[in-house]
């Protein structure tokens, strides 16, 4: 079981990872796309900065040994965006193709999340 878990564990890793650097690459280089579809949803087009660079220093946080604490933190990170993109998209009434990145991205926050091995865990409980 637990190789299985460390398996899950580093697919969804490195899923999330990749979906995140190329999503804040993408916010980051100002691609008009994007600008015009934070204009849709409401938010000013500097947001997009701000986000590109909190996924790839979350990415990083993540992806780094050590620094249980700022994995938590990075995680709950992406929870929020990607929960905020998903409510923005629903908001805006926008088609299902428009949310499914974002929901992806946050299936693969939780799997991650849920099953990283106990020495990324802020606590470890043992019995």
């Amino acid at each position: 079981m637990e190789k299985r878990n460390k398996i899950i564990y580093w697919i969804s890793t490195l899923w999330l990872a990749l979906g995140m650097v190329s999503t804040g690459i993408v916010q980051l280089s100002g691609v008009k796309e994007e600008t015009e579809m934070m204009a849709h949803l409401g938010y000013p087009a500097y947001f997009l900065t701000i986000i590109g660079v909190w996924k790839i220093l979350g990415v990083i946080a993540v992806l780094i040994p050590k620094f249980t604490i700022l994995k938590e933190w990075a995680y709950a990170g992406f929870f929020f965006a990607m929960s905020g993109a998903i409510f923005s998209h629903l908001a805006a009434h926008d088609p299902v193709k428009d949310i499914f990145p974002a929901l992806l991205l946050l299936v693969l926050t939780l799997v991650s999340w849920y099953f990283r091995p106990a020495n990324r865990k802020t606590i470890t409980v043992t019995s």
